[in-house]
């Protein structure tokens, strides 16, 4: 057998043919990349790849880059190596990355869900020898309940803090979570976002994805001036002297991780919305078959046990320690309470 395409390095996931890092997490020459937020993201990379619909919110965060597009399906060659983005379902833009070199194939799965949201590119499983997959949620008892279900609980929340008198602040992940709850919510009343969020909203917008209209928090936009709005803002708003601003309100966050009560608890959110842009138990292990591979290795998440678990169902299994998951920017990222075991 050939030596393996793919190899695991401190500087991230490496090719040595064709010379290159996918999502590297220190910097280096050439770098391709899975999807914008700043764990897979980062600064300081010579030359930047990823896809045409990733690459406005990268310049965005990342400033004046060199960088490339590529359309999804579409393959270029990299020293002799065949390179090709395919939709992962995460956020907007985001990617699997397929690797081929002399027959062997490797995908890199970056973060992934298998639920359509109707914003983000649907996931595709691709065929592959090797499959390196994250499992944030590699655990059974990480099972999401369907997008629409979850929209009627936010909608409730958001109805009955209106007839209170208070307005509803969310607090969720600025790339893809923020624009997918705007996306999937009824119009009940105005949604509001902070700062952090519009930029990005306003980023995506202009690139054609069907996000309705917001009005971003100003001196002038207060609850005074929109009474029993939606809020959308970054979990660091949340207790801050910018959410006081609007009086009465109830606060929630949206995340996979409201899943676990003690997490809920610790950081004090009252109100938890069990939703994520990542797979639960159920899809990681879909998305996994539906590969074909043979042979898998797990980042960021539960690896030990996930590791386990496919053992056990006859895979090639193991772990590679990366620096994914680690920024808290990134959609629902480990909490610091939990690390990376159960």
């Amino acid at each position: 057998m050939d030596a393996d395409i793919l190899t695991f390095t401190d500087r991230g996931i490496y090719c040595p043919q064709g010379d290159f890092f996918i999502d590297p997490w220190r910097p280096v020459p050439r770098a391709v990349i899975t999807h914008g937020h700043s764990d897979h993201a980062r600064w300081g990379h010579d030359h930047y790849l990823a896809t045409h619909q990733a690459l406005p919110v990268m310049r965005h965060r990342l400033g004046d880059i060199s960088a490339d597009g590529m359309a999804y399906g579409d393959t270029c060659q990299i020293n002799g190596v065949s390179v090709s983005f395919h939709p992962a379902g995460h956020v907007p833009g985001s990617a699997q990355v397929r690797v081929e070199y002399r027959g062997q194939v490797w995908v890199v799965s970056g973060d992934y869900k298998i639920e359509p949201d109707g914003l983000s590119e649907p996931f595709e499983p691709v065929p592959c020898h090797t499959f390196i997959s994250e499992c944030t949620f590699g655990l059974p008892i990480f099972r999401w309940q369907p997008q629409a279900q979850i929209a009627r609980q936010i909608a409730d929340w958001w109805q009955a803090n209106r007839a209170a008198g208070k307005t509803s602040i969310l607090a969720a992940y600025g790339l893809g979570k923020a624009q997918r709850l705007m996306t999937m919510l009824p119009q009940i009343g105005p949604v509001l976002t902070h700062g952090a969020v519009e930029a990005t909203t306003a980023i995506l917008r202009a690139q054609g994805y069907p996000l309705p209209s917001t009005l971003q928090v100003t001196r002038d936009v207060d609850a005074k001036t929109h009474p029993g709005a939606l809020v959308i803002a970054p979990p660091s708003a949340l207790g801050t002297s910018w959410a006081r601003r609007f009086g009465p309100q109830e606060a929630a966050f949206a995340s996979g991780w409201m899943a676990l009560r003690g997490i809920r608890r610790r950081r004090g959110y009252g109100t938890g919305f069990v939703i994520s842009d990542h797979a639960d138990w159920p899809g990681l292990n879909t998305a996994i078959a539906a590969t074909g591979a043979s042979r898998v290795f797990v980042t960021h998440g539960y690896t030990a046990p996930f590791r386990r678990w496919l053992e056990d169902q006859g895979y090639q299994a193991g772990v590679v320690q990366t620096e994914f998951g680690t920024d808290h920017e990134a959609e629902d990222p480990l909490p610091e309470a939990e690390g990376t075991s159960p």
